[in-house]
């Protein structure tokens, strides 16, 4: 078994408040009045209070963009080249802030055996791998890999390569880093999906320590953190169109339609309990959900489908509400929340859930 024995976050210096962002919509997308009334309340009821963003323009005057053009048609609109300048810049040392808060107290850079970043929003070759190994010194011959593309359940994708490797690798010491600059990708198109992207995504990274045997601490006792047991993963096919992500030459363009709170109501229930089974458990023995929080009525969907009545969803509409939808770094996001209240005196049993293109359900079990 392998063990995650830490967990580190990190947000870009922009705060955006919703509201404000909202003020920078009504510019982007040219709204009339019934328009401009229709996108405040799905703002005010997102349950979002703020974001972060590497682009600074969301709460500036138009006078002081670095981004976006001030023009009054805003162009020339940002190329892909553009997008992918900035996320060159900023990815990276977002990424070293997230490792450095991950590792400290717990492991020098020089022990790491496996790097394993993750991203859907910027790529190039070399990319943010090496980027990485240069800027936190990481040994040179150090086994890496690239999880590109998979969107918001990506995280889980990870943790079960890493768990893979700390099977198979006596003493590995494999680093996680999950990195997304959305904000750099939102269209001028007023439609659905460009609309809900507005609305939800934000940049973030979080980083993760797993190790194939969890070490003593200074009391000799085993340092806290929590055990991965199983994972399990479906695909629904009648979901494929529902949520996709693809380039253009104006950015990724994100497919999100409004059936996906649907899908998971009426398909989750199941899933988990396949998911149990396969780990010889029952659902309430679990006593910690991290669920990704794709928006607000995906949670809402989730507590349908699994017939929540109060409290199981609390780290994740929190994370939803402080950071928004940050693609894969969001569930660890929302795990390391977990992590931070449990109590490790008592048997603690977690399920983890998140989704993507595909569309994709992927989970975890882990424990104390």
């Amino acid at each position: 078994m392998s063990t995650i024995l830490s967990i580190g976050s990190a947000v870009p210096e922009f705060l955006h408040r919703q509201e404000d962002i909202l003020q920078f919509m009504y510019r982007i997308y040219g709204l009339n009045e019934d328009g401009k009334r229709k996108l405040q309340f799905l703002y005010r009821h997102s349950g979002i209070q703020s974001r972060y963003s590497v682009i600074s323009d969301y709460t500036r005057p138009a006078a002081e963009w670095k981004f976006y053009s001030p023009s009054e048609n805003l162009e020339p609109f940002p190329s892909l080249e553009q997008r992918m300048i900035w996320y060159n810049k900023y990815a990276a040392p977002l990424s070293v802030d997230a490792i450095r808060k991950c590792l400290a107290g717990k492991c020098r850079p020089e022990e790491i055996t496996h790097l394993v970043t993750v991203s859907c929003t910027g790529m190039s070759a070399p990319g943010l791998d090496l980027q990485v190994v240069e800027l936190m010194d990481l040994p040179k011959n150090i086994y890496r890999t690239s999880i590109n593309f998979m969107g918001c359940y990506a995280a889980i994708h990870a943790l079960k390569s890493a768990d893979a490797i700390c099977n198979s690798t006596p003493g590995a010491k494999v680093l996680i880093v999950c990195t997304e600059l959305c904000t750099l990708h939102f269209q001028r198109d007023a439609s659905t999906s460009n609309i809900t992207s507005s609305l939800l995504f934000g940049d973030g990274s979080a980083a993760a320590l797993i190790v194939s045997d969890s070490p003593a601490n200074s009391s000799g006792r085993p340092a806290k953190g929590v055990r991965l047991g199983s994972f399990y993963s479906e695909i629904l096919p009648k979901g494929k169109k529902d949520m996709a992500w693809e380039l253009s030459s104006t950015g990724f363009q994100m497919t999100l339609s409004n059936y996906v709170p649907d899908l998971i109501e009426e398909d989750l229930s199941l899933l988990v309990e396949r998911a149990l089974k396969k780990s010889g458990l029952e659902q309430d023995a679990i006593t910690h959900w991290c669920a990704h929080p794709g928006g607000k009525k995906i949670l809402e969907a989730i507590y349908k489908s699994l017939h929540f009545t109060n409290g199981h969803l609390d780290a994740s509409y929190a994370v939803l509400k402080e950071y928004g939808n940050m693609s894969s770094p969001t569930i660890l996001f929302v795990l390391q929340r977990i992590m931070a209240g449990l109590d490790y005196r008592q048997r603690n049993k977690l399920f983890g859930v998140a989704f993507g293109p595909g569309l994709t359900m992927e989970t975890f079990i882990a424990g104390t």
